[in-house]
Formats: C-alpha cells, structure tokens, sequence
C-alpha cells in the first residue's frame, strides 16, 4: 500500500498543528538560511570583478568582511533550526507513540494474542522512530530546498536567459528520475521492517520463558531460530539498503552532469566576452549550488522510502478498530453492588489451535451476593471473567448487569465498577503509592492509608521502610507472593467496585499470610457482590451459591447451603471425598 500524498499532509498536519509556532520559527530559519546562500556568491562575483578592474584595496576589504559576516549567520541560522526541528520530531513522534499506545491497549483480546509485546514495542516505537525525520524536516526541507532551486534558476536567468534555460532544463529532468525513483524502495523497506518486528517479537518471547527453555534444554533450538529470523532481517534490509544505495549513486552522477553544464557554460560565455570573470565564477557557482538542494530533496525522498514503509504499518494499525465497543444509548451503572445474569451464552474463540466455548451457560448472581466457581481447567471459569469485563462479545445469549445487556453498559464505566485480583499481580517500578493507586493523583495519602487498615494490611504496611514512598521493582521482585497479593487487593478495595473477581487469588500463599489475606475478603467483599473462582474447596466456604462447570457447560448450580445438604450432588460428593485433584 502506497500513501498518496494528500494523506502525507494530513497526517503531518494532524501532529504539527499542535506546535504551529515551532513550526513557523523552523521555516523562518530555513528561509534566512537559503536567503543568505543566494548572497554570498553575489559578494565573491563583486570581489573577483572589483580586483580584476583594479578597484580600491577597501573594496575588497569590504567584500570579505560581508563575506566572512553572512557565513557566520548562515551558520548560526543552520544550528538553531537543526535544534528547532529536533524538538518538533521528537515532540510529534512521542504524541504518535502515545497515540498508538493507547489505540493497542484498545484492540481487543484477539490481536493481542495474534501479536507478541516485542512486536508491538518495535511498531509502537520502531516505526514511529523512522517518522522523527518526516516530521521535522519532510516538508519544511523540500519547500525550502524547492525555493532555494527557485531562487538560483531566478538569478540565472537574470544573468543569461541560455544558462537559466539549460540550467532549469536538468533541474527538471533530475527530479523526474527522482521522482519516478523514489516508490522503488518502499516495499522493500516495509518488508525490513516487518521483519525486525519479527525478530523483536522472538527474543521478547525467548527472553520472558528462559527459564522453561534451559531447564527443557531448547536453548540450542532457539539459538537457531532466532538466527533464521537474523537472517530473514539482513535479507531485507540489504536489499532495501542496496536499492537506496543505487539510488544515491545515481543522484550524485546527475550532480556532477549538472556541474559539467554550468562549467561549460560559464567557461563558453567567459571565452565569448559575454560575461565577466566574476559572472563566470557566479554561474558555475550557483551550478554548482544547485546539487546541494536535489541533494537534498535526494535524501528526503529517501527518507520518505523508509518514512512510507512505517507510515504504511503504523497506518494499518491505526485503521484496526475493536470488535467490542459501546453502543448507541449505552448508560452507566447505579452505585452499589452489581448483579450478574448469564442468559443462554453461547461462546467459543480460537487459541492455542484447539477452541474452547461456554455452552448454553445460565445463571443469576444477586446484588451483594457471592458466587463460588469450581471446575476443571479448561472448564470455562476463566472465560466468565472475559465476557464479565467484555473483552468479548457472547455469540448468542446476554450477559447482563443489573438487569441490562452488557453491551449496553460504557466500557469504561464497566471496567470502573469491576474489579478483579488474580494469582499473577502485575507491578510497576514506582512507589508503593503509585502501584495502589494506578498512578491517580487525586488519591490522597490518607485515603490509601485508610484503606489498608480496613483490609487489615496496617500491621503488615508499617513494616515497610519508607511507607507509601517505598520503592517496587518491575514484576514485584524483593516481594514475596503473598505481599503482592494483599497489594493487589488493596489496588481493587481504592476503586470501589460493585463487583469483585477473585481468581484463585490465594493459592500461591503460605498459611499465615492466607490467614491474614482471609480476613482482607472479607472486608473487601462485604457490601459487595462476589465471584469467586476456585480449584480448592476450601476457597468457597464463603461462597453463598455455588456454580460448577464442566467441558463449558453448567452441571451444576445453587445455594451452597442446599447442595452441602444434598448428598446427590456434585459439591457434596466433592467435600466429602475431598478429590480437589478433580478441579486442577
């Protein structure tokens, strides 16, 4: 895919427009840059013309002084728009990555799972590195390079119509072959890319299951596919490289034809008494000046080539939309606890080459009640919690909310009222603080201290050496299981849910901190409505009705109380046999 130039513009437009005023002091210097390389040759002319005509020694003084004085602005005008333009790139190309960065957390379930983070990383970031170019010097450096070509062919043809004619006659031949050389390369570099994702995504992968791959003895295996993938990468990218390089070559071999025409003619109107010796020098000059500029518009068009092929990825990504969004109408919840209704739902995705589905599921869980899932792996449970949090659509039935279709509930209103803790704790390298609170600063101090002594985590929180300011590492590490555990039950108590997910959220803990944890669900719990997935009985002893699922069908169904007093049923059979193996 190839895109037109129209939505070149409106792209740039749409993250330049932000920083007009930068954009506008960058075009002025690129104005008085090409402004003061239109004058310097005029001043060597006046000085070759004044010592060949035997003017005052002053004259010439006078000449290198401007000379030497237009230099060093044209320099100074050069390094504060090579400062200027940094800053917009690197401020369009961050406005970009938080933009896509945004746009993926949006996708849903399925594109993630069809993508790996590493792959991600290189097209959030990768692609948007290849643009930092393109946004501060694309367009502002081919207009100023177009006008600067002007700018000369104008003073050429003020000297001599036959020298500005031939002059613009390669001018205009040069960028047709730039022109119809400049597409070559884009699909190449799209291909360069892509594969560097590849890669990327590899050694993410490799890099996050290292320890399965030494211990099952793979690391030779993985050492050469991830040589294939390295070699996939430097095929592509050679062979985009080459392509540029040819392309290059070419440019500079049209630069030196160039300077063979303004020399000759220059040296053929000298020889003719036509022009001056100073003239002479001005054309051949200003021949040779103009190769800087097509240089120049060489080396944007280059970087387009690879520009177009991040362009073209990022584009893609940004054209995909979520399957799952809100719905005209869609109304918030009323406060307080949630109920839950599965009616009929019908479910099933792909993953891992084998489908798992729920099957006619139906059930109620009533306003600040609790509802224990049991069953095997594979069974299902995991699925409820997906569809709970409309990850995804149910392929027929509803799942209801307070007695509306989840559909009809806004996304972001829902994923506020649910809350969810799980056995793996996702943590930040940040501050105590700021792993409760995700990062909201209108949680005060007090708020999230409050919080910890109504899970009775306080004992536990003044044990820490520098309170809420206490450092975390990524992923929790000088944490034990457990300690991540009662912070991420912390995190869900501060937003105050009206529906809380615990999936199997104390499995992972030793007796003591289970016992403590215990005492945390219950006070996050209270007021509340729960669903509580377990694989040990033990876990649902609190659970006011209990569900048990099998191959993604219901089998079975009811109060707690009722089914412990019936002896026919499943969850009867399974206290008093104690076979907890059945549900792992």
């Amino acid at each position: 895919m190839i895109i037109p130039l129209p939505q070149y513009l409106r792209f740039l437009l749409d993250y330049l427009k932000p920083q007009r005023g930068r954009v506008l002091l960058l075009a002025a210097l690129l104005v008085s840059g090409i402004g003061l390389q239109l004058v310097n040759p005029q001043i060597i002319r006046y000085f070759l013309d004044a010592v060949q005509s035997g003017r005052a020694e002053s004259a010439w003084l006078m000449a290198a002084g401007m000379y030497l004085g237009f230099a060093l602005v044209q320099q100074a005008a050069r390094l504060a728009a090579s400062v200027v333009s940094q800053n917009v790139a690197w401020t369009a190309t961050n406005a970009l990555r938080r933009d896509l960065t945004l746009h993926c957390l949006r996708l849903d379930l399925p594109f993630h799972k069809e993508h790996t983070p590493g792959e991600l990383i290189e097209r959030v970031d990768g692609d948007t590195t290849e643009l930092s170019i393109f946004f501060s010097e694309f367009a502002i450096h081919v207009l100023g390079n177009g006008l600067l070509t002007s700018g000369i062919l104008v003073l050429l043809y003020r000297e001599d119509w036959r020298v500005g004619a031939g002059l613009t006659l390669y001018v205009a031949v040069t960028l047709a072959l730039l022109n119809a050389a400049q597409n070559a390369a884009v699909k190449r570099w799209a291909e360069a890319r892509q594969a560097s994702a590849e890669q990327y995504g590899f050694i993410e992968e490799r890099l996050v299951g290292a320890e399965d791959l030494r211990a099952n003895g793979a690391v030779p295996y993985s050492l050469y596919r991830l040589q294939q993938r390295m070699r996939r990468f430097l095929e592509k990218y050679r062979a985009a490289y080459t392509l540029q390089t040819v392309v290059m070559n070419f440019t500079n071999l049209l630069a030196v034809t160039g300077y063979a025409v303004g020399l000759g003619l220059g040296v053929y109107l000298f020889t003719r008494g036509e022009v001056s010796l100073g003239t002479a020098y001005l054309i051949v000059n200003y021949t040779a000046m103009l190769s800087e500029p097509l240089q120049n518009i060489r080396r944007q068009l280059q970087n387009l080539q690879q520009a177009a092929a991040s362009l073209n990825r990022i584009q893609e990504l940004l054209a995909l939309q979520p399957q799952v969004r809100d719905r005209a109408g869609a109304r918030p919840l009323s406060p307080g606890p949630l109920a839950v209704e599965f009616e009929d739902v019908e479910f099933s995705y792909e993953g891992n080459g084998r489908t798992r589905s729920l099957h006619g599921v139906s059930f109620q869980l009533r306003h600040g009640k609790v509802l224990g899932v049991l069953g095997r792996t594979g069974s299902g449970k995991t699925t409820l919690t997906r569809l709970l949090f409309h990850l995804y659509d149910p392929a027929s039935g509803a799942v209801k909310i307070n007695g509306a279709d989840l559909r009809d509930v806004p996304l972001d209103d829902l994923r506020a009222r649910v809350g969810m803790v799980t056995q793996e704790v996702q943590l930040f390298k940040a501050t105590l603080r700021d792993n409760l609170a995700f990062f909201n600063r209108r949680l005060g101090d007090a708020h999230i201290e409050q919080a910890l002594r109504d899970l009775r985590l306080w004992d536990w929180f003044q044990k820490l050496p520098a309170g809420l300011d206490t450092q975390l590492e990524t992923g929790g590490r000088g944490l034990s299981a457990g300690e991540a555990q009662l912070l991420a039950f912390a995190r869900v108590f501060l937003r105050d849910p009206g529906l809380v997910i615990l999936d199997e959220a104390s499995s992972r803990l030793d007796p003591a901190t289970e016992a403590l944890l215990e005492r945390g669900i219950d006070r996050l719990l209270a007021n509340r409505t729960g669903l509580v997935i377990a694989h040990r009985l033990q876990t649902v002893q609190r659970a006011d009705d209990i569900l048990i699922l099998d191959n993604g069908r219901v089998a079975e169904f009811g109060p707690r109380e009722e089914l412990v007093a019936n002896p026919a049923s499943r969850f009867s059979q399974l206290l008093k046999t104690g076979l907890e193996e059945v549900l792992a």
